[in-house]
């Protein structure tokens, strides 16, 4: 038997086992709350022949591919017939511990290289990985493997999502190659038809970013047809057809074809012989057979782009519902078979009652060779193709010269830049990367000293013409920074493909990214997309706050506080001090490489052994810089989110509660309250995030036995007595610090920003906002009189 004849039986297979796949969840499978559980046969049918091609034939070990979401059914059938996927993984699509509804690094079992999911994302992201592989290259860190392509599955509607040409254009600059993308053109979306002509606006942007276009249209049979008597004039209708009426005649089939060619152009002889040659079922075979769904024309297409490192677009035209009934209907995307035509389905492909899943079961060829065939298949051929690599040793201190006064994004400037004065390992295995805020987020003197990253040398003309200047913007292959454009989106996708590097290309990588905080939000989709995958690097966002006065609302955040405490796979930090932050940074550098499936820690409650990214929330506003050795428990009390500056004494009545660039005002409103209340607490807080988890964690614990369980903040808060109130203050949302009071039931009072800032200096909107020392002091004068009036209430 041919390769080809395995290929045609194995894409019959493939699309039964996905179509099965989601009729059990929707209509075999016990539904105890009765929601729609879903799935999307049509859209996993137009890939079927794509994905057959591809899995069984093209890929090779070393290709990293992005699974467009809805076809995550075709993906989990071929893995299971790789034996990757189990049956009871697939019996359990979209159900509790069951086959991801999208594929998933972390979630599926079966070898996924790219999550997918928010469309656009697993497509743009394979852009940036193919960018880190010619990172690794340029470093000769990959020296031995072969250079993989970075294949992404694409639906013809996640072409509308902005991101997409974001990448495309960053892809530019920087050269890409080894990138391969699939659009699924099938002409439909959620809701609709897609607009005529838009395979020609696909071609367009592709060519001018300098990408190959392979438009894969006709497929044999067509190519067979056009070559009769008349094929010319059906070239010209079907390339003429409207996307809706190609659309409705696919649905209704072969007489609705044959009517409709007939009326259209069959007054002329040899078209209407080619036409009446063919029966009602050939004729629909004839019409639907696009280049998207046509073995030898895909197999050659690929076969020819693996010869060169060029991206390639393959603009695959396709059928959504290929080979289902429902093929071609507007209403198709979320729509399912019914119990009575997947039993015609069931019949045609001669699958037996009781053997839905098994393997082989209707198809012609012998299971042994099937299985050999399948064991041979390059892609597989090498096992599972997930990488470890070695842990970059980080030194028990990071050193910094403090300076009297200074702020925490100059911290990290310096930090870095005595980072690169080495020549460690460490130091080499950092990278970094900023959507054009290189220099305003205090990268300056890091790039200065190692350089920007290129594939190709570029001089700095200004340093070439001896023009005087701060930085030396020269671009090597011996470069550590990547300089992007200004957008977040791509901030966040780059650092997820450097922060998979030691799993998809087998070398760590220590990235760091730097944005303007307020920003976070522009990529957030991205950074949520880049912690799902468990990518590993950190964020430093600077400048945070309404600290940054001056700049007014637009360019100040309230609310990535709570953005960093929520976002799973993601430690956030908010120092106040330098020397905090070089803890947290040396802490950072470690935590990021650890990937040890572990229980929480039994002193922190904390799932530290697990490892995860990190966000740095910094401010440019300089304060004084207390004059201090970082001691062993000090510093773990900093990674364990907070410590005490004052600790309270056994009659303190109001304990302050600080985090971040606020630290002056609380300071100095603990020293104006020390003249009458001796016993007043001064509480830092450097991760409300990792205070808030532990919390969390050790109060389950708790529910499920472990009675001596205790938290880092519950030990912290032990010793205040019951009448002592709380005063939290952050540059943010109150809500960051508001929780306290519930750990041993104190009174709390939160102080933050709620409203878009306003411009001005500092004191003008810490006055405003109630942060100031004096807002504090009201604060616990509030506090205490409530409790004294209560106290008269109860006599």
């Amino acid at each position: 038997m041919t390769k080809l004849e395995y290929l045609e039986q194995l894409e019959r297979k493939v699309l039964w086992l996905a179509t099965w796949m989601i009729h059990n969840a929707n209509h075999l499978r016990s539904n105890d709350d009765g929601l729609k559980v879903g799935g999307h046969q049509a859209s996993s049918a137009s890939l079927a022949t794509v994905m057959t091609a591809l899995y069984f034939s093209a890929l090779r070990p070393e290709d990293r591919v992005a699974v467009k979401p809805h076809a995550s059914p075709i993906f989990h059938a071929i893995q299971y017939l790789f034996g990757n996927q189990t049956r009871e993984k697939l019996e359990g699509f979209r159900a509790w511990k069951g086959a991801q509804s999208y594929p998933s690094r972390t979630k599926d079992i079966d070898d996924v290289d790219f999550s997918t999911g928010s469309v656009g994302l697993g497509a743009a992201q394979t852009i940036f990985a193919s960018m880190v592989q010619d990172y690794l290259r340029a470093k000769r860190l990959s020296t031995g493997r072969p250079e993989g392509k970075m294949v992404a599955l694409v639906g013809d509607a996640e072409m509308d999502e902005g991101n997409i040409f974001e990448a495309l254009l960053e892809g530019w600059k920087y050269g890409l190659r080894n990138t391969w993308w699939v659009v699924d053109y099938n002409r439909q979306s959620l809701d609709a038809v897609v607009r005529e002509g838009l395979w020609e606006r696909f071609e367009a942007i592709f060519r001018n970013f300098g990408w190959e276009v392979v438009v894969l249209k006709h497929g044999s049979l067509q190519e067979a047809a056009f070559r009769e008597e008349g094929g010319s004039e059906l070239r010209d209708w079907i390339n003429h057809c409207p996307n809706q009426l190609y659309s409705i005649l696919t649905f209704q089939g072969g007489a609705a074809w044959r009517k409709r060619l007939l009326d259209d152009i069959g007054d002329q002889s040899t078209v209407t012989a080619l036409i009446e040659r063919r029966t009602d079922p050939e004729l629909a075979a004839l019409m639907t057979n696009l280049g998207g769904h046509d073995l030898p024309l895909l197999l050659d297409a690929f076969q020819e782009a693996r010869g060169h490192d060029r991206p390639v677009c393959f603009l695959a035209y396709t059928i959504k519902g290929h080979g289902l009934p429902l093929a071609g209907h507007k209403d198709n995307h979320a729509g399912l078979l019914t119990p009575t035509q997947i039993e015609t389905l069931r019949q045609s492909m001669h699958i037996r009652e009781r053997h839905e899943w098994d393997a082989f079961e209707g198809l012609s060829s012998q299971p042994s060779d099937l299985a050999k065939f399948l064991r041979e298949a390059p892609f597989n051929a090498s096992g599972r193709r997930r990488y470890s690599a070695t842990t970059i040793s980080v030194p028990p201190t990071l050193e910094v010269a403090v300076q009297p006064s200074m702020s925490t994004q100059q911290g990290f400037g310096l930090l870095l830049h005595e980072l690169g004065k080495s020549t460690d390992e460490l130091a080499g295995r950092i990278v970094t990367t900023s959507p054009d805020v290189t220099v305003s987020t205090n990268l300056g003197a890091w790039v200065n000293r190692r350089g920007l990253f290129a594939r190709n040398e570029m001089k700095d003309l200004f340093k070439k013409e001896r023009v005087p200047s701060t930085f030396n913007w020269e671009f090597s292959p011996a470069g550590q920074h990547m300089e992007l454009g200004i957008a977040e989106m791509n901030l966040f996708l780059n650092l997820s493909a450097l922060g998979l590097s030691h799993s998809l290309f087998g070398e760590r990588l220590l990235p760091i990214g730097t944005l303007y905080d307020p920003f976070i939000e522009r990529g957030l989709d991205a950074l949520n997309y880049a912690c799902y995958q468990d990518a590993r690097f950190i964020i430093a966002a600077t400048p945070s706050g309404i600290t940054l006065a001056p700049e007014g609302g637009a360019h100040q955040s309230i609310a990535t506080p709570l953005i960093g405490m929520a976002q799973d796979g993601l430690a956030s930090f908010e120092p106040a001090f330098v020397d905090e932050l070089a803890t947290i940074l040396r802490f950072s550098l470690d935590y990021m490489q650890r990937a040890r499936d572990a229980d929480p820690d039994e002193v922190t409650w904390l799932r530290d052994a697990s490892g995860g990214s990190v966000y740095l929330r910094l401010s440019t506003r300089a304060i004084a810089q207390p004059k201090r050795e970082i001691s062993a428990d000090l510093a773990q009390d900093i990674v364990n989110g907070g410590y005490w500056i004052r600790k309270p004494g056994p009659n303190a009545e109001v304990v302050v509660a600080y985090t971040g660039v606020v630290a002056p005002e609380a300071i100095e409103a603990v020293g104006l309250m020390a003249g009458d209340r001796r016993d007043v607490g001064l509480l830092a807080i450097t991760s409300a995030d990792r205070l808030n988890a532990g919390w969390t964690a050790a109060q389950r614990a708790r529910e499920h036995g472990s009675v001596h369980a205790r938290s880092h903040v519950e030990r912290l808060l032990l010793e205040l007595p019951l009448h002592c109130g709380l005063i939290t203050v952050v540059d943010g949302h109150p809500a960051t610090l508001a929780w306290l009071g519930s750990v041993h039931g104190h009174r709390a009072r939160s102080l933050g920003v709620e409203h878009f800032g306003q411009t001005g200096t500092i004191a003008n909107l810490y006055r405003h906002y109630g942060i100031d020392a004096q807002g504090i002091l009201a604060a616990a004068q509030g506090l205490t009189s409530g409790r004294a009036l209560r106290h008269l209430r109860s006599i």
